[in-house]
């Protein structure tokens, strides 16, 4: 099929005067009154950088290209100026008890709550789903994870939701737990009861930490799942460049309002964690992607990518051969998170056909489907395109030679772990063929991204059942016998 060329053309225009945006003001007032700077970064406004590049990302950006400190922008850490009063305005669109900006992504709001209110020993549940930083976190602060298994949905190979009976179990046969860490909505959408996960951690005195990153819209729209800032999480992190429009990289950490964690403590750890040099750019994204979302305009946004996910949802659950998560089914699911799958392909393979023959690239694939974001910049146009590929490629006898292949995408499997992750990525190693390393315990963390879900912790026991998710690797980090 000839690859089309579809425009895209968002409609809606913003309300400057209703989007006030502290940081992003400032920046502008930056902009336009250059100083004479004697300071990094050494480009110095863009007059030292390749030709190539600055015709490529423009001069603009190379003239807000700066770092705190300079030209009255304000401070990260500690929190001052127009930098402390974004964070302060974002904290009450949250209505949080502290939120925090972050320039190196959701990985450093994991590691920082994890290195600011975990002790070494401490014993904490994890759901098995958590991104590898909540994995390193563990490593970082010696801790010892119990694993919290969410519900398999084995026809779709991935994870569902974390049942929130087991948690109760775990935290009644487990007296010590310190935290509870779990991730919602899931990589693919799906949601868990969060509001009784909460009652059931606080009812045991424990906090919960939830890793929203996946769901930054959800605060601004009443027909997405609730936030877990309003459903009585003590942390929660969001990835607001995932979904929510600010620059990659750029993410926010919040306390809830009667958060049990000790906020001097997380800032610290973000202190110590954190860049000393962090982007004005990613963090007046931040500013901007708040003001833009809590708009009438970004609420307008919002609606088009729930209803554009609508009419794809309805419209590919009706073709023969395509099944869409979610679609008559009792699962709990966020709308703009669309997982499909068509029979007889792999989501690989049907990642590879949409790329090569429709130049159409999807978040991402694993062993039965494909991942599609409607975001807030996609366009009815750009789905009704989609859906046409969809169609010819549910129509057409593409062969799938994966599924002759013993290879897998999305760990499923419940660790047997013997050692802590700290003691296991500190003992001593040795390197050896995978083949070889069954029944040997593991020495490193093994995690694709996406979803960057581990499939291999330090200190577990490898089996025959890790081996087809190691295609990627010949040989593998194992505790020297």
């Amino acid at each position: 099929m000839e690859k089309l060329e579809v425009s895209f053309k968002n409609n809606i225009e913003f309300n400057t005067e209703q989007c006030y945006a502290p940081l992003v003001e400032r920046l502008n007032e930056y902009k336009k009154n250059p100083s004479v700077g004697f300071h990094i970064p050494g480009h110095t406004r863009g007059s030292a950088i390749l030709p190539q590049f600055k015709n490529v990302i423009g001069m603009d950006a190379l003239l807000c290209d700066t770092t705190d400190e300079f030209d009255n922008l304000g401070t990260l850490h500690p929190a001052t100026g127009a930098i402390k009063e974004a964070m302060d305005v974002a904290s009450i669109c949250y209505n949080s008890k502290r939120t925090f900006f972050i320039t190196s992504g959701s990985t450093i709001s994991n590691l920082a709550l994890a290195f600011g209110v975990i002790s070494p020993e401490d014993e904490i549940i994890v759901a098995r789903n958590s991104h590898r930083s909540v994995l390193t976190g563990t490593i970082l602060t010696g801790s010892k994870p119990y694993w919290l298994m969410p519900k398999k949905l084995e026809d779709w190979a991935i994870y569902g939701a974390i049942q929130p009976s087991d948690l109760a179990e775990k935290l009644k046969n487990n007296k010590n737990v310190k935290f509870v860490w779990v991730t919602n909505p899931t990589y693919e959408g799906v949601v868990s009861n969060i509001k009784e996960i909460a009652e059931i951690c606080h009812f045991y005195k424990v906090p919960l930490i939830v890793d929203e990153a996946h769901g930054s819209l959800w605060n601004f729209h009443e027909e997405l799942p609730t936030t877990a800032l309003q459903l009585g999480a003590d942390a929660v992190v969001h990835s607001l460049h995932k979904t929510g429009g600010a620059l990659t990289q750029a993410s926010m950490l919040h306390l809830g309002k009667n958060s049990l964690l000790d906020e001097n403590k997380i800032e610290h750890a973000l202190k110590l964690l954190h860049t000393t040099s962090p982007s004005i750019l990613l963090l007046a994204s931040l500013d901007a992607a708040r003001a833009s979302l809590s708009s009438n305009e970004g609420k307008k946004l919002i609606q088009n990518a729930i209803d554009n996910a609508k009419f794809f949802r309805e419209q590919a659950s009706n073709i023969a051969g395509v099944s869409v998560l979610g679609e008559g089914s009792r699962v709990n699911f966020d709308v703009t998170k669309i997982f499909l799958k068509v029979r007889g392909l792999t989501g690989k393979r049907l990642e590879s056909v949409l790329e090569l023959d429709f130049n159409i690239e999807v978040e991402s694939a694993s062993d039965e489907g494909v991942l599609i974001l409607s975001n807030i910049g996609n366009t009815r146009a750009e789905f009704e395109y989609l859906l046409l590929a969809i169609k010819q490629i549910a129509r057409n006898n593409y062969p799938d030679l994966s599924h002759l292949e013993n290879v897998k995408f999305m760990p499923l499997t419940e660790p047997n772990v013997v050692m802590t992750p700290r003691e296991a990525y500190f003992s001593q190693k040795e390197r050896i063929k995978k083949e070889d390393a069954i029944g040997r315990i593991s020495a490193e963390v093994v995690a694709l991204c996406p979803p960057g879900i581990s499939v291999l912790l330090p200190g577990e026991i490898i089996t025959e059942e890790h081996i087809p998710y190691l295609s990627e690797y010949t040989e593998i980090d194992v505790i020297k016998e």
